[in-house]
């Protein structure tokens, strides 16, 4: 595990978990809110996900061109974007179309029988 968390794990805790992955959920709820297509949401979070790897190697020295980092980064900010995104987008299905839906969870949603 030690082989995709670089060498301190508060500064990937600080900077990737809560830093982006707060920022990744904000854009996902964004996105959702102008209905835009999930595979907008990949797209614009490959490119978040070099941003936060720039912090980590503008503010701590990390290793910028390292795959393994950029992929466990990128894991983590896309979890909490598409957390962000299908929590938006389930509850806008629910509160503009009542009559049609109903929420199962707060990532999901069904037709209503």
């Amino acid at each position: 595990m030690d082989f995709f968390i670089e060498q301190n794990w508060g500064v990937f805790l600080v900077l990737t978990v809560l830093l982006g992955g707060g920022a990744a959920f904000m854009a996902g709820r964004n996105l959702a809110r102008g209905w835009k297509s999930p595979w907008t949401l990949f797209l614009f979070m490959l490119v978040f996900t070099a941003g936060v790897r720039f912090l980590h190697f503008a503010l701590f020295q990390a290793q910028l061109t390292s795959v393994e980092y950029y992929i466990s980064t990128g894991l983590v900010v896309m979890a909490f974007a598409f957390a962000g995104y299908r929590m938006t987008l389930a509850k806008q299905m629910t509160e503009k179309y009542p009559w049609l839906y109903e929420r199962t969870s707060p990532l999901s949603w069904r037709q209503k029988a």
